[in-house]
C-alpha cells in the first residue's frame, strides 16, 4: 500500500509538472493587442482593420516555434473607450505589442498607455505625436505629408490655383488642412477656408456653401471612411463642377457604396495595395499585395477592397520581423518587460522589410517607417479604383 501511494504520489507530481508546463508554455506565447472600431461610425474602418489582422494571423500565426495569439476589442469608436481597452489589454492581458485603431484622437489615446506601460505599439492609422516624447509609438500608416504632397502635386498639373478644405473637425481633419497648406504654398496654391463637421454630423450643406461662395478651383476633402462621403454629395448636389481631391482615409467600399455617383473622378492618394494588380511586374509591394489578398480571401470568403485591412497585415509583418529577431537573440521572454524593450528597439532597427502598402525602415525619433515606394494616386471610375498613371 504504501510503494502505491508513493507511486500514486509521483504520478501526480509528474502530472502536476506537465500541466505547470504547459502552463508555462501557453504563457511564453506572443500576444498582440489590438483595439478597433467594430461599431460606431468608424466601424467602416475598424472592421476592415480586424479582418486584416485575421489574414494576418492565419498567415503567419507561428514565430521562431511561439504560437502568437490575438487579442481584439471594440472600442465602439470612441477615444476614451480605446485607451480603456489599452489599459486592460496590457494590465489583464499581458500583451507585447498594442495595435490600433480606427481614428487618430483614438489611436492617441492608445499610443500614451503604450508609453506610460512601456509597451510597444504599432499604429495603424497616421498618430500627431512628438516622436522625441514617445519613443514605444510607431505606424505603419503613410506620413499624411507624403501623402498629401502627392495630392497636391497632382493639383498643379490639373491647373488648379485655388482650392477649398472641408474636413473632420477632430486630430485627422486637422493633420490634413496642415499638410495641405504646407504643399500647397510651396506650388503656388491658394487654400481657400477651413471648414469642418463632425464625423457623426448628417449633413454639411452650410460649410459647403460656404466654400462655394469663395470660388475655389477644387476642393479637398479631410474625411474619412463613411462620413468621408458628405462633402462630395453635397458639392453635386449643388452641382460644382470643379475637382473634388480626397486622401487615403476614404480609400474603403463603404465610402465607394455611399458616395456613388458624387465621387465619380476624384482623385486621392492610397497604398499601392488597392490597385496591386495594376501596378508594374517589378514595383517593390506586388508581390507581397498579392499574397495578402489570396490570403484574405481564403479567411473571409470575401475580396479585399479595402486599403485598412492591408495596414494591419503590414503591422503584422513588421512586429514578426522584429519579433524574430529578438527571440533568435534570446533577450527576453513573451510577456517580461524585457521581452518587451527589446521589441521596441527590434521595431525601430526594421530594415526594408516588404508589406503591401510599402516597403518598411524605421529609426528611433521617428513615427513613420515607409517612403514614396508607399503611394499612388488613384481615381474612381464606375466604383472601381484605377491607377492614375
Amino acid at each position: 500500500m504504501k510503494k502505491m501511494l508513493m507511486s500514486l504520489g509521483r504520478g501526480a507530481l509528474a502530472a502536476g509538472a506537465l500541466a505547470a508546463a504547459a502552463v508555462a508554455a501557453q504563457a511564453a506565447d506572443l500576444k498582440v493587442g489590438l483595439s478597433v472600431s467594430l461599431s460606431g461610425p468608424n466601424s467602416s474602418l475598424g472592421v476592415p482593420y480586424a479582418k486584416g489582422m485575421q489574414a494576418a494571423l492565419a498567415y503567419k500565426g507561428e514565430i521562431a516555434g511561439r504560437k502568437v495569439q490575438l487579442i481584439v476589442l471594440d472600442d465602439g469608436s470612441d477615444p476614451t473607450t480605446a485607451g480603456r481597452n489599452a489599459r486592460k489589454l496590457v494590465e489583464e492581458d499581458k500583451v507585447d505589442v498594442l495595435m490600433g485603431t480606427s481614428g487618430v484622437p483614438a489611436a492617441i489615446a492608445m499610443a500614451q498607455v503604450g508609453r506610460d506601460a512601456k509597451v510597444p505599439m504599432i499604429g495603424l492609422t497616421p498618430i500627431m505625436l512628438n516622436p522625441a516624447d514617445n519613443a514605444w509609438v510607431m505606424t505603419v500608416a503613410q506620413p499624411t505629408q507624403l501623402m498629401i504632397d502627392a495630392v497636391v502635386q497632382r493639383m498643379k498639373k490639373d491647373g488648379v490655383r485655388s482650392v477649398g478644405y472641408i474636413g473632420f473637425s477632430d486630430a485627422w481633419g486637422d493633420l490634413v488642412y496642415t499638410a495641405l497648406n504646407k504643399a500647397a504654398a510651396d506650388v503656388g496654391i491658394q487654400v481657400l477656408g477651413n471648414e469642418r463637421y463632425a464625423r457623426s454630423d448628417q449633413s454639411v450643406t452650410g460649410q459647403v456653401l460656404k466654400l462655394l461662395a469663395m470660388r475655389p478651383d477644387a476642393v479637398m476633402t479631410g474625411g474619412a471612411g463613411t462620413p468621408g462621403a458628405l462633402p462630395f454629395l453635397a458639392l453635386a448636389e449643388r452641382g460644382f463642377k470643379g475637382k473634388v481631391y480626397g486622401q487615403h482615409g476614404l480609400i474603403n467600399p463603404d465610402f465607394v457604396r455611399v458616395v456613388g455617383a458624387a465621387g465619380q473622378g476624384a482623385l486621392m492618394p492610397t497604398g499601392p495595395v488597392i490597385v496591386a494588380e495594376q501596378l508594374p511586374a517589378d514595383y517593390p509591394t506586388r508581390k507581397m499585395a498579392l499574397a495578402f489578398r489570396d490570403i484574405y480571401q481564403k479567411v473571409n470568403n470575401a475580396p479585399t477592397s479595402d486599403a485598412f485591412s492591408a495596414y494591419s497585415f503590414d503591422g503584422w509583418l513588421v512586429f514578426a520581423d522584429a519579433a524574430q529577431r529578438v527571440l533568435a537573440a534570446g533577450k527576453g521572454e513573451p510577456g517580461t518587460p524585457e521581452f518587451r524593450a527589446a521589441l521596441r528597439d527590434a521595431i525601430f532597427s526594421t530594415r526594408e522589410v516588404v508589406g503591401t502598402h510599402g516597403v518598411y525602415n524605421f529609426k528611433p525619433g521617428d513615427l513613420y517607417g515607409v517612403d514614396e515606394r508607399a503611394r499612388v494616386i488613384v481615381t474612381l471610375e464606375k466604383g472601381q479604383w484605377k491607377l492614375v498613371p
